[in-house]
């Protein structure tokens, strides 16, 4: 009898532990959809446009740039990186893109400003990978630099760009905005490197155990390089899509606060702090909830300042259930 029931309890409590776990793990799967479905019920009821199709399609829009500079995020986050100078990357992209339309030609501008945030996302690599810097001191700095560089170029907005490339920011193709499908290819390609590529289960071992990962063969410093750069290219892609949107590249304001959005969509769609696992749908049901709540607001003629306070309170929201989900785990 006793032997009995020393076995109940050791088989008993793991059991019991498990799927406590696995509950939690499918609330916590839930509760993204969940609370866009209840957002979107919402906002129905205050303002019954929301729920149509040319609404929806204006959202797509509307997050197209942030959700093109998520999605490589989401990945270098899942492998224990993060870039906070997105947002000022963003700028200067956007100013070199506008100084260079002139002299270069749309085609010359559009590969110098590639060029320019792939070179800013492997100075991010080098520093965080190859010497081993702290990735949130780094790119902190580089948020700073790089701001300061985009307003030395650009002391004043520059305006008036080539109608040819304006297109992109308001032509629809197939019946969807051209933004709209950039935005589409970028999701398409982010689902195909995790689920495809072997690199994918390579970005996520690297967020688990970087030193396990290089003792099992794999090269460390080249995918942390390799997806800085990529956020850097993405970043640079954004910031076109953003320029053409708008007609317009304000150095001083152009990307304010894009670090906090990315991070809080990244951190909605379930990706830890820490990194180590994530999902690139989940990151899109992260942007497609803050478009929405950004979007709801404004047809409630929400003040900008409330609308802010909502936005910095999602951040918190995601924040505590990363926490919840590190201590869960």
């Amino acid at each position: 009898m006793t032997d009995t029931g020393l076995t109940r309890g050791t088989t008993g409590a793991p059991l019991e532990a498990k799927a406590e776990k696995d509950w939690f793990e499918l609330a916590v799967a839930a509760a993204l959809p969940m609370a866009i479905a209840l957002l979107a019920l919402f906002f129905y009821i205050k303002a019954p446009v929301f729920m149509t199709v040319n609404n929806w399609i204006a959202i797509s829009v509307q997050v197209s740039a942030l959700m093109t500079i998520s999605i490589p995020f989401a990945l270098l986050l899942m492998a224990g990186k993060i870039d906070l100078s997105v947002g000022s990357t963003l700028a200067l992209c956007g100013v070199v893109a506008g100084l260079s339309f002139e002299p270069l030609g749309i085609a010359g501008a559009v590969l110098l400003t590639l060029a320019v945030g792939t070179v800013v996302g492997l100075i991010n690599g080098v520093f965080v990978s190859s010497l081993g810097m702290s990735p949130i001191i780094v790119t902190l700095g580089t948020l700073t630099l790089i701001r300061g560089l985009a307003q030395w170029l650009a002391p004043n907005p520059i305006f008036g760009f080539p109608e040819e490339f304006l297109v992109i920011g308001y032509e629809r193709v197939l019946g969807l905005p051209i933004l709209t499908w950039i935005m589409l290819t970028v999701i398409a390609l982010g689902v195909g490197v995790m689920a495809l590529l072997p690199i994918g289960p390579q970005i996520v071992a690297l967020g688990v155990n970087k030193r396990a990962a290089f003792l099992v063969g794999l090269r460390v410093k080249a995918i942390g390089i390799g997806l800085y750069a990529a956020t850097g290219f993405f970043v640079a892609v954004a910031a076109l899509m953003s320029i053409s949107r708008i007609n317009s590249a304000p150095a001083g304001t152009l990307g304010i606060g894009v670090e906090l959005s990315v991070l809080t969509a990244v951190l909605l769609g379930g990706i830890p702090f820490t990194g180590g696992k994530g999902s690139v749908l989940r990151v899109v049901l992260g942007v497609w909830l803050l478009g929405m709540l950004s979007n709801g607001l404004i047809l409630m003629n929400v003040p900008t300042e409330l609308s802010l306070m909502t936005t910095g309170l999602v951040l918190i929201v995601a924040a505590g259930l990363d926490v919840l989900r590190s201590r869960r785990s």
